[in-house]
């Protein structure tokens, strides 16, 4: 299953999509039929300044979402992709594939409507993610920075060529599931939709507000593509530090534009970013795995225990053995 959408105000993703795959939709919602798989995405209509997208079923075949840019960008859109989907996803660039690591599942994505996107679900594996759709000038009167950062000041001028790409916190993990479990409409529905919106609006600009970011640099198609196959290449292997000569010449760049870049669209150098994703692999290992403290050091190319527990307390705010004990 392919479905490419260009989106502009008041695009209906719910009703191009039922119509591609010819399905049909019942007032708000959209469900996945037997044949196809199980579960629904539904539409949020919360006024004419913002609208929500609610992606959650389990498809028997691949679904390949290609988001094109608008021949002539509307800048009055934003659209922000919430990603909540604990199994592996791919993202195609350069016409390849490369799978998502684990701490990319729960991310936030900002971009600008003339970049194209194509995210590939394989069957069999949960989808689960949200879009918000905002109007610019709706998103301005909501947020009230008298002095954004450049960040923040880019997005707000619907300036062309941005992307940015943030970690997702407990906080809007926990919204945006309890957004997905609600039941049926109900007349409050719109007001509770609204209240969960601006706290995920409110809990990313706390993040995008506190990068320390040169003035804006646009982001071209080929750049945005090169430097996701970069990040896929920091996080395939997370015990061993990646190395600038190798990845600049992978990406067609020099090594000041590369890290140029990557930080002002992943908000970090590219060896912090693989530090922090190191840590958030090692905390998830020991909670989950079974691993012991120096099982999960060694696994992530640590030869000193020591070193290793000071940088998980320094990221995480305990040692490694009191936080795989819940503490």
């Amino acid at each position: 299953m392919v479905f490419e959408f260009v989106p502009y105000p008041g695009f209906d993703f719910l009703k191009s999509f039922g119509e591609e795959f010819n399905l049909p939709v019942a007032g708000d919602t959209l469900h996945i039929p037997p044949t196809l798989g199980e579960g629904r995405i539904r539409k949020v209509d919360m006024g004419p300044d913002f609208r929500l997208f609610v992606h959650r079923y389990r498809l028997k075949q691949d679904l390949v979402l290609k988001r094109r840019a608008a021949p002539l960008p509307n800048h009055e859109l934003v659209s922000f992709i919430f990603n909540l989907n604990e199994e592996p996803l791919t993202l195609e660039a350069e016409g390849q594939e490369f799978a998502f690591a684990r701490n990319t599942a729960f991310a936030v994505e900002i971009s600008s409507t003339d970049l194209d996107t194509t995210i590939h679900f394989p069957a069999h594996t949960d989808i689960y993610f949200t879009v918000v759709g905002v109007l610019l000038p709706a998103l301005r009167t909501l947020l009230g920075v008298a002095q954004p950062n450049n960040v923040v000041a880019t997005i707000l001028s619907g300036a062309a060529g941005f992307h940015y790409h943030e970690r997702m916190g407990v906080d809007e993990q926990r919204i945006l599931k309890e957004m997905s479990d609600v039941g049926p409409v109900d007349p409050l529905s719109s007001l509770f939709y609204r209240i969960r919106v601006q706290q995920l609006i409110y809990c990313l600009f706390e993040k995008l507000l506190q990068r320390d970011a040169p003035p804006h640099s646009p982001l071209h198609k080929a750049d945005a593509e090169k430097l996701a196959l970069v990040q896929a290449a920091v996080l395939s292997d997370l015990g061993t530090p990646p190395q600038l000569p190798p990845l600049a010449r992978m990406a067609g760049m020099s090594e000041s534009k590369l890290s140029a870049l990557f930080k002002q669209v992943y908000g970090d150098s590219i060896y912090n970013y693989y530090q922090r994703a190191r840590m958030e692999e090692a905390a998830f290992l020991l909670r989950h795995s079974g691993y012991s403290v120096s099982e999960t050091g060694f696994r992530l190319g640590f030869t000193n225990l020591s070193h290793f527990t000071r940088l998980f307390e320094k990221h995480l705010g305990a040692k490694p053995k009191r936080y795989s004990a819940g503490g």
